[in-house]
């Protein structure tokens, strides 16, 4: 059977009316028309707003000459040739080959002491330009251990660099080159940034200078563990080593991130990749270029996240805040009058949704400054007063527990703690865990654990924790003592 021909114009119109492509309306496509050719199909309605994309190719004619590429000369401890020659036997796809490149460079075959020389590494990554006298942006840890640092235009002028600083906790850098009237790219705000909205990537991939990429904002307020200073923006825009430093741009052309990191189980891109907001750069980059470096506060507490066993434990509407595991002694959290239990809910006003939004609003503070923690404690909400230290002193910790939990019966054997026992373990009170079954087994209790409280109420005497697993509904939170740590624990009761 012969198939029948569709028109292009009947064709253009199925495909818009199903939302396979874009509509521009019927009246935009018969003005398209060829001049004279019948108009015999009915007007279609239109949909109600207009389809359009972002014009990246003006974005990247504009806005690419501030974007540069950046080499960096440096040195790294190497094992002497006499150690590599004792690795030639093993593949060196094989991963123990670097385990055994790594402990030999260490250690010789009979434990002797090795000799490691330095041998000049070369490493590269993004920037881009934001003020005309050689100001430049990048990643801390594209000029981390830097001898040299090269900057490349796209004119194919090359400047050495000059590193005014550099801030690891958000892995910001600033860079210094002696030049005049360069162009720079304009900085926008990531407070107005949507999810779903579309952005664009510049920058060196494998060396590949000025390589456009676009995707969309995949997320915001990412917390990574080991940047937890740093709510990033998660996009699917193709980001790869080399990408390291060089800007978010939204389809107006503004930075609106820094790309940073990729989450990849081969090296390469695989669909999720993370840039710093520009907003967290720009507060850091401004004191680099003020005093050469930045500060961050701190509140000196460990938080947990709150897991709908914790909102059930502590009558939470729902999941959200961070949970205060351990306070600092002495600590800005003590002084404001934090307790191991508390759940912090806002700053200043500010959400605190995930527990990993603690420590990057806390972090943007200025040390010093006094704020407003909005925190719920045994069933109630509290305001606290708080005045901020200084995260260079010591770094705020997040404490990781063991989410799981199990059915049925509690299942502690506990005993009272002996005075000498207790002196040992730094406590006040306290029950001993001598043995575990059935869900807090699951839940990760251990033999040997310290049972400081059940739902925020001090567990000093058998007693107590019977009448508190007897008003608890579906769990209760545990907070216990594991050598130096106190972490809380979440024990679903059925």
């Amino acid at each position: 059977m012969k198939a029948a021909l569709i028109s292009p114009r009947a064709l253009v119109i199925a495909l818009a009316s199903a939302g396979v492509i874009g509509a521009v309306g019927a009246g935009a496509y018969t003005s398209a028309r060829a001049v004279g050719a019948p108009a015999t199909t009915a007007a279609v309605a239109a949909p109600a707003a207009m389809v359009t994309l972002p014009d990246f190719s003006t974005i990247t004619s504009r806005d690419g000459p501030a974007v540069v590429n950046i080499s960096v000369t440096g040195t790294e401890k190497a094992p002497d040739d006499d150690t590599m020659a004792q690795l030639q036997g093993i593949d060196p796809d094989d991963p123990m080959f670097q385990f055994f490149r790594h402990f030999q460079g260490q250690m010789g075959p009979r434990g002797q002491q090795q000799q490691q020389r330095a041998v000049p590494v070369r490493s590269q990554g993004s920037g881009f330009i934001v003020d005309p006298s050689g100001i430049i942006m990048t990643n801390a840890h594209v000029v981390k251990d830097a001898k040299e640092v090269t900057v490349k235009l796209t004119d194919r002028r090359e400047y050495r660099a000059k590193v005014l600083g550099a801030d690891a906790k958000t892995d910001i850098a600033v860079l210094k080159i002696d030049a005049k009237n360069l162009p720079v790219l304009a900085l926008g705000n990531t407070k107005d940034l949507k999810v779903g909205e579309w952005v664009l990537a510049i920058g060196s991939p494998f060396g590949f200078e000025n390589t456009v990429t676009a995707g969309v904002v995949s997320a915001k307020g990412r917390s990574l563990p080991d940047d937890s200073y740093v709510p990033f923006i998660q996009t699917d825009v193709a980001v790869n080593p080399g990408n390291s430093g060089g800007p978010l741009l939204n389809a107006r052309g503004e930075v609106v991130g820094i790309n940073s990191q990729i989450y990849s189980r081969s090296g390469g891109y695989q669909g999720v990749s993370f840039a710093i907001p520009i907003d967290v750069a720009v507060q850091v980059k401004d004191q680099i270029v003020a005093t050469g470096k930045a500060t961050h506060a701190r509140l000196g507490v460990a938080v947990q996240e709150v897991n709908q066993a914790f909102a059930d434990s502590f009558k939470l509407d729902k999941p959200e805040g961070a949970l205060v595991s351990n306070i600092e002694k002495g600590g800005p959290g003590d002084h404001a009058g934090l307790k191991a239990g508390d759940v912090i809910r806002k700053v200043d006003g500010q959400a605190i949704v995930s527990s990993g939004d603690l420590p990057a609003v806390i972090g943007q503070q200025a040390p010093g400054k006094k704020v407003t923690l909005e925190v719920w404690r045994q069933g109630e909400r509290q305001e606290l007063q708080a005045k901020l230290g200084d995260a260079s002193d010591k770094p705020a910790q997040v404490a990781k527990a063991d989410n799981t939990a199990g059915q049925g019966k509690l299942g502690l054997a506990l005993r009272p703690l002996q005075p000498q026992e207790q002196r040992a373990a730094s406590v006040d009170g306290g029950l001993l865990i001598e043995d575990v079954a059935g869900p807090s087994a699951m839940a990760g209790v251990q033999a040997g654990d310290v049972l400081l409280a059940i739902n925020g109420t001090p567990a000093k005497s058998l007693e107590q924790v019977r009448q508190a697993v007897a008003k608890a509904d579906k769990s209760v939170a545990l907070l216990i003592q594991r050598g130096e740590d106190k972490i809380f624990v979440p024990v679903r009761l059925g």
